[in-house]
């Protein structure tokens, strides 16, 4: 038989490549055969438009790098050049500058939606930890870009960040120095970032979101009851309150990737600095190491941890209480001892402490754009700031102490999901 013939007899094209890469095993798995709960709602729009936002960024980034100039003297010119002269330049250079706030945004919405849930719960902590891992590389990845534009914001901004590391003990100094790769910030430091952003970075953070896909896919997706679709099957062996994610969720994704665009389409076209949250005035103006910007503040998807720095007099305390607010959202899996998951069935004071620790965040992120001598509501932005880092904080610490011992006072969960 003639290859041609044998190619024909195993489903053509599709077949000769099924015979060397297993193409619709892999669509069959994680697509087309696998079983998603019926009852996501609007919250479970996030994941995968976290997943867009990253194609937006890995695309716009490819092209901007094409007539990006890093290095000290060429790097401010050359955005300015992408911006006046490329063609589509400016919409490519919007669209990757918008795409990086859009990114945290669906992010803060797709982690919060897991906080309400208790997505993080066993059987599904490697998927939080693995979620949590992307996150610090996006802040990674974030602060890097941030210098690549070599405004006045961009090298004090990283001027400062950078400084943070200095404050460690021992080994500060020589930290901050291999950060920098040079005594102070340079086209040394322009560089490496540069590297980093374009290479190493992303090539880490598609890594991650294959490892949080497939470690989702191996336990199953939860859902806004909480209840595991698996232990519920019928005679064939598919769950009875799940449904194929192709095509009914496919096509439900298609039209929150619509609305989407709509949003981020007016943002590009009418409002691509938003007032300076995303594309600061001083980031117009080239680096100028001589003259230090009237005030200094990181982009607004750091500034809630910017505020936590800040409400420590201590530089040293400041950094370590940063650093552990973070490290704290990877321990959530141990904090929380409660045994139901979704809020919908837990108790009142679980809700009250998930709604302090959203709010805690949001006035965090809006008082690390504020001057710490600002006065607001007669308290300074310091004072303001030190108390939503207690109830920041307290959260972790009432959440363990209200699920281990015994105090929180659940609702039943139903044995199967509710539409």
């Amino acid at each position: 038989m003639s290859d041609a013939t044998t190619t024909k007899a195993t489903g053509g094209l599709l077949g000769w490549v099924d015979a060397r890469f297993p193409l619709t095993k892999m669509w069959n798995e994680h697509i087309a055969e696998y079983y998603a709960p019926k009852n996501f709602n609007f919250w479970y729009y996030f994941g995968s438009l976290a997943l867009i936002v990253l194609v937006n960024q890995l695309l716009t980034g490819i092209w901007l790098t094409m007539n990006y100039n890093p290095s000290a003297e060429g790097a401010f010119a050359s955005v300015e050049y992408i911006m006046r002269d490329v063609e589509w330049g400016w919409l490519i250079r919007y669209m990757h500058s918008t795409g990086a706030s859009a990114f945290f945004v669906v992010v803060y919405l797709h982690m919060f939606r897991a906080l309400m849930y208790g997505s993080y719960q066993k059987p599904r902590e490697l998927i939080w930890i693995f979620g949590m891992m992307i996150y610090l590389l996006l802040m990674a990845e974030a602060f890097m870009g941030y210098l690549l534009p070599w405004g006045q914001m961009s090298f004090w901004g990283a001027q400062v960040i950078i400084s943070l590391f200095g404050a460690i003990p021992g080994v500060g100094e020589q930290l901050a120095l291999w950060i920098r790769g040079d005594y102070n910030i340079s086209g040394v430091t322009l560089n490496r970032f540069f590297a980093l952003h374009v290479v190493a970075l992303p090539l880490a953070l598609v890594g991650l979101v294959v490892f949080h896909i497939l470690a989702l896919h191996e336990v199953g997706s939860n859902n806004p009851d909480g209840v595991d679709i698996k232990k519920n099957k019928d005679s064939s062996g598919k769950p009875k309150d799940g449904i194929p994610f192709h095509p009914y969720y496919t096509v439900k994704d298609t039209f929150g990737l619509g609305v989407f665009l709509i949003f981020f389409a007016a943002v590009v076209f009418f409002a691509p600095e938003m007032g300076g949250l995303f594309l600061e005035p001083p980031n117009f103006e080239p680096a100028n190491p001589l003259q230090t910007p009237e005030h200094i503040a990181p982009v607004w998807y750091f500034t809630a941890f910017y505020s936590i720095l800040r409400a420590v007099p201590d530089k040293f305390g400041g950094v370590v209480l940063m650093g552990l607010a973070i490290f704290m959202l990877f321990l959530l899996p141990w904090i929380d001892r409660g045994k139901v998951r979704s809020i919908r069935y837990r108790g009142l004071g679980h809700k009250v402490a998930l709604g302090l620790f959203a709010a805690a965040f949001v006035f965090l992120s809006y008082l690390g754009l504020k001057a710490p001598s600002d006065i607001i509501v007669g308290f300074t932005v310091t004072l303001w700031a030190q108390i939503w880092t207690v109830v920041y904080f307290g959260f972790f610490v009432f959440l363990y102490v209200y699920t281990a011992f015994g105090f929180e006072r659940t609702k039943p969960v139903p044995e199967r999901v509710t539409d």
